[in-house]
C-alpha cells in the first residue's frame, strides 16, 4: 500500500523562530515555504535529503478552531505534544558540542547506550528532539 512516509508535522508558536532553530542552528534546509492565505506551509528537511520533510506547523485554523489552537499551544509549551524528531549523526559528542556553543538548550548530554551514542534538547516551543550516532 504505502511506500514512504514524506511529512511529519511538529507544532511551533512562531515560524520564523522555528526557521532561526530549524535552519539556524541545527542546519536543516527550508524545503518549501509557501503562503497559502489560510496558513504558511513551511517545511524543513535534513540537507540532501528532500524526500522527508518536517511541517513547522503553528496551531490554528483550518486544521483546528481557535480554542483547540489555544489548548495545543498551552501543551507545546509544556512539551506535553509528544511532537519528537529523531536525527542521526556521524558524530554525536562533536555535534552536541556544536549545538551547545549555539545556545541550544539539551535535555540529556551524550549517552552511551547499546545501540550508540545519543542525547536530548528541546527545541524554543519545547519539542523533544534526539539524535543519536547508532554503532557501526
Amino acid at each position: 500500500m504505502f511506500n514512504a512516509i514524506t511529512h511529519s508535522t511538529i507544532y511551533v508558536l512562531d515560524q520564523d523562530e522555528a526557521l532561526d532553530f530549524y535552519v539556524g542552528k541545527l542546519e536543516l534546509e527550508v524545503s518549501a515555504d509557501i503562503p497559502l492565505g489560510f496558513m504558511r506551509w513551511l517545511t524543513v528537511c535534513v540537507p540532501g535529503h528532500p524526500e522527508r520533510e518536517i511541517l513547522l506547523e503553528k496551531p490554528g485554523p483550518p486544521s483546528m478552531s481557535e480554542e483547540t489552537a489555544e489548548q495545543v499551544r498551552e501543551l507545546v509549551t509544556k512539551g506535553a505534544t509528544a511532537g519528537t524528531l529523531f536525527f542521526s549523526t556521524d558524530n554525536c559528542r562533536k555535534t552536541y558540542e556544536t549545538l551547545l556553543a549555539r545556545g541550544v538548550e539539551f535535555t540529556e548530554e551524550p549517552t552511551d547506550r547499546p545501540y550508540g551514542t545519543d542525547c536530548g534538547l528541546r527545541d524554543p516551543f519545547g519539542n523533544n528532539i534526539r539524535f543519536c550516532q547508532p554503532k557501526s
